[in-house]
């Protein structure tokens, strides 16, 4: 009977975590602060000392550090919470992406030398919402948004070699989703083609070079070098879903770790966690839409039933021009979207009620946000105006040029009672993200984090932690000169069953 409880618990909750959302939010660039109520509430830090199931994200071989026969089983549920103003000379909007819930649920058990177990956590990502109304629309009158997240499943095999060394891994099926709805004014994506100055990125293909075709043969304004040829673009793919992107991939990477305890009270840890290596991020239902300034003579032909596409040159430019939008359907590939490898080291330090820890991540960005890299595919039919884009492709690049992200997660604990244990710590990280290339729809920006928590035995086998993280504001000017104002306020909540 026993045995029959503790799976159906572990069967609903692992369950739960899959099918709630795993959208998250950028805090350590794209990684949370910390991972389980118990290391944020101490600044993230958790590489050292037993932090229950969460160690499958922080240091997995902190599950050996559970009492030998306990089993245990985490249900949590965490919410960020980002208050995002971006803002350009006297226009300003206000993210309406301000809640992001990001649920885990885990189980382990420890067997004489051997622990081992499964969990599903949300590992971050980031997001906003703009509304249509607002400067971010370029005019589009659509309404634009952002939304990245990325799950994993980690299976953990951890080892005690003795009573002082700990050594264990996981191996984890990592999957994401993204939204994307982005708009471009004329001049800004005009910045991408061949040619150009290609300040914040590049883009090529057949789709691109008959663009180009149709502005030198007059089929779109080719004034000032085809500046008035387009006015604006849009990327768009987005099912509006609480519970995965529209464009999605999955893939695996694991991780190692160690604990050493010196003596009874210092215990020092390390972990490394391997880079991501996840299919592309693909879907079938986007769209790539622009507002050009279409040939006044062959618009009339298309009028009178003649299909004619933006790179076709049917008769004679008039010289006069009318803006149309045109709308190519298609299918849209994020390529090789990856989560970075990371190294960290800590320490903790235990005596009577308290405790302190500490820890140093280093996390290489730069060998994973180099740039943002799309392929558009248009569909083999179009209609109308799209009609000469039937098929042909477009790459995009858009640079990122992040660096490499140091994160120093400091806590201390103190048992006030039996039952009753304090936390609070600080979390403190560079800024990945170049401010030459920030874009305001991934905001990855905020650096240092002020941690509280609190955990309470509920009885002898189940416990109630809490976390709570303030994020100060930071603001931020792009090359662009939009100025990003990014703060957060986060927390998490975790029930606890022991068996």
């Amino acid at each position: 009977m026993t045995f029959q409880i503790k799976r159906s618990l572990l069967a609903a909750s692992v369950t739960a975590a899959i099918i709630a959302p795993v959208t998250g939010f950028a805090t350590n660039g794209m990684n949370l602060e910390g991972y389980g109520p118990i290391a944020t509430g101490m600044g993230g830090a958790s590489m050292a000392y037993d932090n229950g199931v969460a160690a499958l994200m922080n240091n997995p071989a902190t599950l050996g550090l559970m009492e030998d026969g306990e089993s245990r089983l985490d249900v949590a549920l965490g919410n960020l919470g980002p208050d995002i103003t971006s803002s350009a000379g006297p226009n300003d909007a206000k993210s309406g992406g301000d809640s992001y819930f990001m649920p885990a649920a885990g189980y382990a058990v420890r067997n004489g030398q051997l622990t081992y177990g499964v969990g599903m956590f949300a590992q971050g990502g980031m997001g906003t919402e703009y509304e249509a109304n607002s400067f971010m629309a370029a005019g589009t009158g659509e309404e634009v948004r952002s939304e990245v997240g990325v799950g994993r499943l980690a299976v953990p095999i951890v080892y005690n070699i003795d009573k002082n060394l700990t050594v264990g891994g996981s191996i984890d099926y990592v999957f994401g989703g993204m939204d994307l709805k982005m708009a471009m004014g004329g001049t800004q994506f005009l910045d991408f083609m061949p040619g150009s100055a290609n300040n914040a990125g590049v883009a090529g293909g057949s789709m691109v070079t008959a663009f180009q075709g149709a502005i030198g043969a007059g089929v779109l304004n080719p004034t000032g070098g085809g500046v008035n040829a387009l006015n604006t673009a849009r990327f768009d793919f987005s099912n509006q879903s609480d519970i995965s992107g529209d464009a999605k991939g999955a893939g695996i990477t694991g991780k190692l770790g160690f604990t050493y305890r010196i003596n009874k009270n210092l215990t020092l840890g390390g972990t490394y966690h391997a880079k991501t290596s996840m299919d592309d991020l693909e879907t079938s239902d986007a769209t790539v839409s622009m507002n050009v300034n279409y040939d006044d003579n062959i618009l009339n032909m298309s009028w009178n039933g003649i299909p004619v596409g933006l790179p076709g040159n049917v008769g004679t430019p008039a010289g006069s021009y009318t803006a149309q939008n045109v709308s190519i359907a298609g299918k849209i590939s994020v390529n090789d979207f990856q989560f970075p490898a990371q190294f960290g080291l800590g320490m903790s330090y235990a005596q009577d009620k308290w405790m302190v820890a500490a820890d140093i991540k280093i996390i290489q960005w730069s060998d994973v946000m180099d740039s943002f890299r799309m392929t558009f595919t248009a569909d083999a039919t179009q209609t109308g105006l799209a009609a000469g884009f039937a098929g042909q492709v477009m790459d995009v690049e858009m640079f990122q040029n992040w660096d490499d992200q140091t994160v120093i997660q400091i806590g201390g604990a103190y048992k006030v009672t039996a039952d009753t244990t304090l936390r609070g710590g600080i979390n403190t990280a560079s800024n990945p993200v170049p401010d030459e290339y920030l874009n305001a729809l991934f905001p990855a920006t905020v650096e240092t984090h002020y941690t509280l928590g609190v955990g309470h035995a509920l009885s002898k086998m189940s416990n109630l932690d809490f976390s709570l993280t303030i994020v100060p504001e930071v603001s931020n000017t792009a090359a662009s000169g939009v100025v990003t104002d990014h703060a957060q306020m986060n927390y998490q909540i975790m029930y606890t069953q022991k068996f």
